[in-house]
Parts: C-alpha cells; structure tokens; sequence
C-alpha cells in the first residue's frame, strides 16, 4: 500500500506482535512502501500527466498520445479500434525512501524489458500520489519510460481527494483491520481497492492494482488476459498468501473449529490471499449485490466477530476474510503471478508447516520481494 507514514504507525504495532503491515505480505519491518508503481512501465509519460478530474472528462473524448516507437506489425489495421488497459500504483512519501525509489526502477525496468502490448491497444496509468512525490513519481517515469513503445495516458489522482471519498464507505472497516486501535482518516487510503468500483469513473470496467516490490519475468499484457478467466460471480482476481500468516491470524477461530480449512495450506485449505497483484473487475464490483452488501458495516461487523478477526493489513484482510465466507467472489491467481519470497514466518513459529505455504510450481511470472527479500538476478 501507501508508503512511510503507514509504515511508522504499523512499526510500533507490530513490536508487540511481530508484524508490520508488509509482513501482511510479510515484511517485516515496513508496510509496503507503494502498492503498485511497478506496473508503470507501460505509460511514457510526456507533459506531467493529468489530474483525475481532467482526465475523467477525457477517456472517452481524446485518445491516448502515441509515445515514441517504432511502428509494430498489425497496428495501423487495429488503430481504429484499440482496447484501453488501466493500471494503478500508489507512489507516496518517495521524498523521505531512497529505497522506494530504487524499487519503483527496479521494476519499471522489468516491466518495460518484457511488455508488449498488442496492436490498436493502449495503457493508461493511474498515479496516486501526493506532493513532492508527484513530481518525483512523474521524473521517474519520464526517465525510465522514454521511448516506450506503447500508446498511453497518465492520470495523476490525488490521495486527500481519494481518500475524502474513500472515508465515507470504509470507515467503518478500519478499525478491524488497520494497524493501531483507532479509526484515522489517513488510513482509507489503504482500502482504495475495496471501493475503487465506487471511486473510478463508470467509463473504466476493468483495472490492475500492484505492489511496487515487484520483478516481471514475463510479458504484463498476459495479466490481463486473466480477467477472461474469472468464473462466473468473480470480481477479483488475487493469489494466495505463500505464508501462514493467516493460520496465525485465525487462531481462535480455527481452535474452535478443528475441522476448519480456514488458515489451512492449499491446495485444499484456505490461506487467505496477498493482495500485491489484484485484478478488479470494477464492472463486475458495480453489479454485484453481495460484494456491496459485504461493504456495508452491519455485514463487516458480523464477519469480523464470527471469525474473531482482527489484521492490520488494509484491503488483503478484507479481502482475504470475505473470502472464507464467499469464495465465488475471488478468481485465483496462480501462483507464479504473484511468487512471494518472504520467509518470515518460517524463523517465528511455523517452521513445521512453512513449505506446505510457500511451495509454487512453474515458471514464475512475477516475483513479489516482500518484506525486503531480494529478488532472483536474471
């Protein structure tokens, strides 16, 4: 999720119960410095980007600026029709990390060595940020995505006006799974993809959330093809969590339900989900009767006390707690698209179980480097 601030409220947390907010994905010592600013590589980014207003009233009047490229088979047939990709990152407080300017490099330059868009196509990017790191964000795209060969669309949003809409319909959740004891209005941000359905102009159906601690090994055109996948009532796409941070998290539950998959290891448990790469099929989320109801703070309540839940970790323990309840809301990622590397919980008490979690077959897509674990060279 978002960067520093969240990652400092979280430290003092988690000294008492060994977690931060990136162990959620299983760091150990910050909360994800930015949810998704790999995924960028796409846009060249020319003239600054838009804001979210301006850009609103765009989508569907002015296309995407051609970047500069070399012409690619296929296109001048497909370049009257194309097909608009979105992809969202969250780039805040990159003024106080070095570090997280590195990361967001670090995968830009993966993600641009292997993507390949298709002809007529075109990917928008959508940057929420906030002060001096809007202008950091934006130089390093413009550095890193010169000469892309994609058509594209920057779209700046910014944090306090998303999360003065984000408040209304979150606030209640937060207190169940935020870090700390109280409800702070800076932390709606860290639900965005809860209510993005709700946030983003009806105009966009389909989006792409991920985590900056990322490397591609493949092409993130194929990403999307996922959404094709999605049975029938889906409207996410997420992987599993690759840690039993979730076997942890439910203990009580699962102590008074010794037959309960809840918190078991797959293929045939439940482990609850890691949110670094999420699929959202706004549309669908739109549509969806019960994923709305489950918004709603009487439903969050209900759940919350029925599996004695309490996390920190924003919108994956949302997500992954409805999705004991309500499975059929989730399409599952492989997971070779989200290949997590953090073995934390291995060295703090579940050593005996670990690789029952953290076992993945196939060739890996994306590699997730959560709680600063280094991620393989190529």
């Amino acid at each position: 999720m978002a960067a520093t601030g969240r990652a400092g409220r979280a430290w003092g947390w988690a000294r008492a119960w060994a977690w931060t907010r990136a162990w959620a994905r299983s760091q150990p010592c910050a909360l994800p410095l930015a949810a998704a600013l790999a995924v960028c590589a796409f846009y060249y980014l020319g003239g600054g980007g838009e804001t979210f207003s301006s850009a609103t009233r765009r989508l569907r009047a002015t296309p995407p600026a051609p970047a500069h490229r070399h012409p690619q088979r296929g296109e001048a047939a497909a370049a009257a029709g194309g097909r608009d990709l979105h992809l969202l990152l969250m780039f805040t407080k990159a003024e106080r990390s070095p570090a997280l300017r590195a990361k967001g490099q670090a995968a830009l330059r993966s993600l641009l060595r292997h993507g390949r868009l298709r002809g007529g196509e075109a990917l928008h990017l959508h940057l929420v940020t906030e002060g001096a790191s809007r202008d950091i964000g934006l130089g390093l795209l413009r550095d890193l995505l010169r000469g892309a060969a994609f058509r594209h669309q920057v779209i700046v949003h910014d944090v306090n006006e998303l999360t003065e809409k984000l408040f209304p319909i979150v606030e209640a959740m937060q207190k169940h799974f935020s870090a700390g004891s109280g409800t702070y209005y800076s932390d709606s941000i860290f639900f965005l993809s809860v209510a993005m359905h709700r946030i983003m102009p009806k105009e966009i159906t389909r989006i792409i959330q991920v985590d900056l601690d990322l490397k591609y090994k493949t092409n993130i055109r194929d990403l999307f093809d996922e959404f094709d996948n999605f049975p029938e009532g889906a409207v996410i796409g997420i992987a599993r969590e690759m840690q039993p941070v979730y076997r942890h998290t439910f203990w009580q539950y699962r102590r008074e339900n010794p037959q309960t998959k809840v918190g078991e290891p797959p293929p045939d448990g439940l482990p609850g989900f890691n949110s670094g790469v999420l699929l959202l099929n706004l549309e669908a989320m739109r549509q969806s009767k019960l994923y709305n109801q489950l918004l709603e703070p009487a439903m969050v309540q209900k759940l919350t006390e029925k599996y004695h839940f309490k996390g920190h970790l924003g919108d994956q323990d949302f997500f992954t707690m409805v999705g004991m309840e309500h499975p059929e809301l989730f399409h599952v990622l492989d997971c070779t698209w989200n290949r997590q590397l953090c073995t934390w919980w291995r060295d703090h008490g579940y050593s005996d179980v670990f690789d029952q979690y953290f076992q993945c077959e196939g060739e890996v897509k994306i590699y997730h480097g959560n709680c600063n674990t280094p991620i393989p060279e190529d």
